[in-house]
């Protein structure tokens, strides 16, 4: 995006793949400054976040609703375009439904939120509560402000050939563009987008190292003996930050990023599995748990609090419904009971596998080698690792993650 505005502003510039990797590396040193240098002002500054991506939102609605060209109501609901050379609109429609998921996924700051919430629950105080209040509350606030922004882009889209073929490599800043006729007005607008897609990338800094450090704590990650101490887990005091997760998180990013350099089109299958693998991760516990409801393995909430480190017995008690072998979960004070609940699940389960499915599908037709989507191969030999490294070596050390209850 930043060499989008780049080029909206300086229209001799020629995109350069080094130059994106080294806008790349620039991002994620300021998030790695944010995370270890200044960590202790985090929580305020992602309240400086929110509150710019709230007015943010009204900073680009208002110009664009009231400059910009209007459509009819039948070409936003009722056109649909195959711009993917597939055999049915249908199944068009389908491929393309995967690059609409990937703000779910948290990559932009709609959803830093929820996804904070989620994998930083450990550090989030009564977390059983306020991180189910959390997620409902973006996921609520962000939809209706997503739902009215998509009216308001498809209204005044204008002509999506010329959208689509913008110098820029981005639609959304030739509609901008479109709508207020000025340069300056679309940086305007298109640098409060840019913005929060860096702070995005500094909440994700925290939470995958958050994730990297707690996996390795349970000693399930590879080298987990790097990331912690004989005694102590490797949290630098002063800060009380996962400072070898971070750095271990952020290099890793940046070796990744020289494949860009190379060929954006193993970069961007690179990116693709963000979204696979993700919901996969996703869809793993919402099975089981659907599982656990349909069996009865539940019981009901409890205020009992157990620490199965300490006591690796109940971990194995029978669990409700007379089913061995298995954790004897209990309901927290948050849920969606009865057949509400089971219906949530399965749909959450339903729409994971056709995401999953059509994420690994190319974007387009004709198929050659430079467009093929790889990720499945790069999904794939994941899997058979994680398979071979848990039967060789980690079902000796890793006992599942510490649950309290």
């Amino acid at each position: 995006m930043i060499q989008g505005l780049i080029v909206l502003n300086n229209p001799g510039y020629h995109f350069q793949r080094w130059h994106g990797t080294l806008l790349f590396w620039a991002v994620i040193f300021v998030a790695v400054l944010v995370n270890t240098v200044i960590s202790s002002l985090l929580p305020k500054l992602e309240c400086l976040i929110l509150i710019i991506h709230v007015l943010g939102f009204f900073a680009i609605l208002i110009p664009l609703v009231y400059m910009g060209p209007h459509g009819s109501a039948s070409d936003v609901f009722t056109m649909f375009l195959n711009e993917g050379g597939w055999q049915t609109t249908g199944l068009s429609f389908f491929v393309g439904l995967v690059g609409n998921v990937f703000s779910f996924l948290g990559k932009v700051s709609h959803t830093i939120w929820r996804e904070r919430g989620i994998k930083m629950s450990e550090e989030i105080a009564n977390a059983s509560i306020n991180v189910p209040r959390s997620m409902m509350t973006s996921v609520l606030l962000n939809g209706v402000l997503g739902f009215a922004m998509l009216i308001a882009v498809l209204f005044c889209m204008g002509d999506p050939e010329a959208i689509l073929d913008t110098p820029t490599g981005y639609p959304f800043m030739a509609i901008f563009h479109n709508a207020v006729q000025s340069t300056g007005g679309t940086t305007a607008m298109a640098a409060v987008v840019v913005v929060l897609g860096i702070s995005a990338t500094i909440a994700f800094v925290a939470s995958s190292s958050r994730m990297t450090w707690s996996f390795a704590r349970d000693h399930g990650l590879p080298f987990w003996r790097i990331f912690i101490s004989r005694t102590e887990k490797k949290v630098e005091p002063r800060a009380s930050i996962p400072l070898i997760s971070i750095l271990t998180t952020v290099t890793i990013s940046c070796l990744l990023a020289l494949i860009n350099i190379g060929s954006s089109t193993a970069f961007n299958d690179v990116i693709s599995l963000t979204i696979n693998g993700l919901y996969a991760s996703y869809l793993l516990p919402c099975s089981l748990l659907l599982y656990r409801r349909l069996t009865g393995s539940i019981s009901a909430p409890t205020t009992t609090t157990t620490t199965y480190e300490t006591n690796p017995k109940l971990a194995t008690d029978a669990a409700p419904g007379g089913q061995t072998g298995m954790l004897n979960l209990a309901w927290g004070p948050f849920r969606v009971p009865g057949a509400w609940g089971v219906a949530v699940n399965i749909a959450a389960c339903v729409y994971m596998v056709v995401i999953i499915f059509f994420s690994f599908w190319p974007p387009a037709t004709p198929t050659t080698a430079k467009t093929m989507n790889y990720s499945v191969l790069v999904t794939g030999f994941v899997v058979l690792f994680s398979i071979v490294y848990y039967l060789l070596y980690a079902r000796r050390v890793y006992k599942g993650p510490l649950v309290e209850i």
